[in-house]
């Protein structure tokens, strides 16, 4: 078994990312919603509506509700699934389960093809959003175990580059693909899209392989008894009382779900704002995401070297501050300016410059205020649902907002409150251990 921070295994766990971040840029940003989008517009009803389970619905709505309860059933299986993992010590075995349900299920997207397959679309969507986001709780959870505290900024970071950059080459493929579908002997766009599906599958499964070679199991040694289950309950109760005599980690939380809010729901939200509210066309948007992605792999250097010398707290403030002065760029844009599209282009950048950023810096400082523990998955899973339950809260406020002032550059606006909330909130958290 390696040892805690080899370069081997540190590079192994970071390989994960670089697995499943195929899902979350190709599946759930990229190809399937436009996939999605254009099918059911060709079986939808005049007034634009389908029917499921015998309701009318508008498609993105439905697709949103979707996505929502997948977030809502990870938020409340994984507190108790990580309990019993730390219990029986056996993160990993976790982590392969909720691999595979991702993976199959997202290969499982190849069978929705039409109006009497929606259910294959809507049900797989569900189960590969399940198998991603709850594979993630454990394997954030295997960080403090691979990597020694001062090495942990650089390690989160290396995840998220190794991430951008595999599913950006996915992606690149994948798009030749969907435009040129007669180069690869396929008859359409839509063929093309639903191999898409089963090779984001196999990327998944297959990389996750490298990952599971070399991570560890069971590093403390535990020995459950046959009441696992209860004791794993038990362990999450243990958890959450730790947690409350902890008052920086509270507080690290409160800010982390106040700046998850805005990040989440401008990553979610970055493509109907261009579309819409822009008028932007699908290859501008989809040139932007390429640019997001790339831009976040330097930006998530740049910013573990920052962290380095001023520190995790401080370095997310600039990160904060950047996010909230996206917020108001975007309030300033209007379809009618000249050369709006390279504006657009410009806010890409500069939210790839922080998405890494802030997605690295805040497992990687979560992870430094831990209390010396051994129940490193049940941590991470309140860390998981705390984030889950801020996208769910961020698109009910966004909508709600676009809503009441039928604008989505006031709703945009809106966000940086949360920015400010968690700036502040941050100045209750001391420096992290072993950061000066």
């Amino acid at each position: 078994m390696l040892k805690k921070g080899d370069k081997k295994l540190i590079n192994a766990w970071a390989f994960y990312d670089w697995a499943n971040s195929a899902y979350s840029l190709v599946i759930a940003t990229a190809v399937f919603p436009i996939y999605y989008s254009s099918l059911t517009e060709s079986f939808a009803s005049v007034e634009g509506q389908i029917t499921f389970l015998g309701t009318s619905w508008n498609p993105t709505t439905l697709y949103d509700y979707t996505l929502a309860l997948s977030f809502l059933l990870v938020a409340f299986m994984s507190p108790i699934l990580s309990g019993i993992a730390d219990y029986t010590g056996n993160k990993l075995k976790f982590l392969k389960f909720f691999c595979f349900l991702g993976s199959f299920s997202v290969m499982g997207l190849f069978f929705f093809e039409g109006e009497k397959t929606l259910w294959a679309g809507l049900v797989f969507t569900v189960f590969a959003s399940i198998g991603f986001w709850g594979s993630i709780v454990f394997y954030n959870a295997f960080l403090p175990e691979i990597a020694h505290p001062e090495q942990q900024d650089k390690v989160s970071a290396k995840g998220f580059m190794f991430g951008y950059t595999g599913s950006v080459l996915l992606l690149l493929f994948s798009l030749v693909m969907v435009n040129k579908p007669e180069m690869f002997g396929l008859p359409n766009a839509a063929a093309a899209s639903r191999l898409t599906f089963l090779l984001v599958g196999i990327w998944w499964l297959g990389f996750a392989q490298i990952t599971y070679h070399y991570l560890p199991n069971n590093v403390y040694g535990r020995k459950p008894k046959k009441d696992f289950i209860w004791k794993g309950l038990r362990e999450l109760k243990v958890v959450y009382d730790e947690m409350k005599q902890h008052s920086e980690l509270k507080f690290f939380l409160l800010a982390f779900f106040m700046f998850s809010v805005g990040v989440q729901t401008i990553i979610l939200m970055a493509g109907i704002f261009g579309s819409k509210e822009l008028g932007l066309p699908t290859m501008d948007l989809i040139a932007v995401i390429l640019l997001v992605q790339i831009v976040a792999i330097f930006g998530a250097f740049l910013f573990s070297r920052i962290s380095e010398k001023i520190g995790n707290i401080a370095t997310l403030k600039i990160t904060i501050f950047i996010w909230a002065l996206v917020c108001c760029i975007a309030f300033l844009l209007d379809k009618s300016q000249p050369n709006v599209s390279y504006y657009f282009y410009g806010l890409g950048a500069l939210i790839g410059m922080v998405m890494g950023a802030i997605q690295s810096l805040s497992r990687s400082t979560y992870s430094k205020l831990l209390p010396v523990t051994k129940d490193h998955a049940t941590y991470f899973s309140f860390y998981d649902v705390t984030e889950k339950i801020a996208i769910v809260f961020g698109m009910i406020v966004f909508g709600l907002l676009i809503s009441l002032t039928g604008s989505m550059q006031f709703s945009v606006l809106f966000l940086a409150v949360f920015f400010i909330i968690s700036f502040v909130l941050l100045n209750f958290v001391g420096k992290t251990k072993y950061v000066q």
